[in-house]
Order: structure tokens, then C-alpha cells, then sequence
């Protein structure tokens, strides 16, 4: 009888031992969960990663001489979009690209709609090919910034002002700037 009590209390030491590990991990996955983010807009940061862009503040752009307009060589950019297959929106670029001068101020202009009979709110999550280039690729104002409101049926001119530096290595002929437009109603709330 001893023999069962002293089997039984270790099984239980062996139980709260490996509740005890489960309730670890389960606490060092949030943690994890939650790190992930900054991690990897540092990661971005460093490596140039996913194409993100520079941020610059108008009155940067009048007060450098990199944002002054190199008139002996053309840039292509070219403006592509795409919907997330859970968006009901239409989404496009007014041109589909542009040549412009590096260190110039250029602006171009997205058109959305919300094809549904609800209001939404949509989001659009830019990236810069190729990636190396998104590192003198500046934004001075964008729409991707803020979420979009949509009512039902209402469609919306979208403005991104941007700025080429006139350091972009003369290897980059064409600039990509692509935008992935997201239904995020549900996250908004």
C-alpha cells in the first residue's frame, strides 16, 4: 500500500513537473509572438528586406541637395497593385509607369473601390523591387501610411509623393513599386 502511495505522489510530481514546462513554452511563444514584429522591421531595416521604403519629410526634400532633380538620367518606375483575395476591392494604378528624374519630387496616383454594398476598411502594403533600390526610394506622402475608409460603392483617389535619391547606383534602370491592397474591417475594430 505504501509502494502505491509513494508511485502515486511521484506520478503527480512527474504531472505538475510537465504542467509546469507546457505553461513555459506556451508563455515564451507570446513572448515570442509579440518580438516577432520589431524583429523584423529591424531585420528589414538592416538587410533591405521586403522592399521597404524610406521616409522623408517635406521639408527634407527642399532642404538637401540629394532631392534636387538629376536631369542626365531617366529612372523607369513602374506601378504595379494586386487585392488580396479576401478584399472585395478594385484597385489600380492611374499609369502604369512613370520616367522621372533621380532627387526629383514625383507624384502618382491609385485608384480603389469598394466593389461590396458594406462599408470596409482597407489597407495597402507597399513594396520596392529590386530591394536594394528601395533603400533610395523615399516617401514623402502616402496613402499606405493610414488605413483607407471605404464606404459602400465609393471609390477614392489615392496620392503617393515620392523621391528617387540621386545616390541610386546608375545600375538600377527601373524601379518596381508594388502595392498589396487588404480588407482590414475586422483588425480596424
Amino acid at each position: 500500500m505504501e509502494q502505491r502511495q509513494q508511485l502515486a505522489e511521484a506520478d503527480h510530481i512527474k504531472v505538475q513537473v510537465s504542467a509546469g514546462k507546457m505553461v513555459l513554452v506556451v508563455i515564451a511563444m507570446f513572448a515570442f509572438g509579440f518580438a516577432l514584429v520589431p524583429l523584423y522591421d529591424v531585420i528589414c531595416d538592416i538587410t533591405g528586406l521586403n522592399g521597404k521604403t524610406g521616409v522623408i519629410d517635406a521639408s527634407q526634400a527642399g532642404d538637401d541637395d540629394r532631392f534636387t532633380p538629376d536631369t542626365t538620367r531617366d529612372v523607369g518606375v513602374n506601378f504595379v497593385t494586386s487585392v488580396n483575395e479576401f478584399a472585395p476591392i478594385e484597385f489600380r494604378a492611374e499609369m502604369p509607369s512613370m520616367d522621372i528624374h533621380p532627387g526629383g519630387v514625383y507624384e502618382a496616383k491609385f485608384i480603389a473601390r469598394n466593389k461590396s454594398d458594406q462599408f470596409l476598411i482597407g489597407q495597402a502594403v507597399p513594396s520596392v523591387s529590386p530591394r536594394e533600390a528601395s533603400l533610395y526610394f523615399n516617401k514623402v506622402e502616402c496613402f499606405c501610411f493610414e488605413n483607407q475608409p471605404f464606404e459602400a460603392g465609393e471609390e477614392k483617389v489615392m496620392p503617393v509623393k515620392f523621391i528617387v535619391d540621386k545616390e541610386l547606383p546608375e545600375r538600377y534602370k527601373s524601379i518596381v513599386l508594388s502595392y498589396t491592397f487588404f480588407n482590414v474591417s475586422d483588425k480596424a475594430k
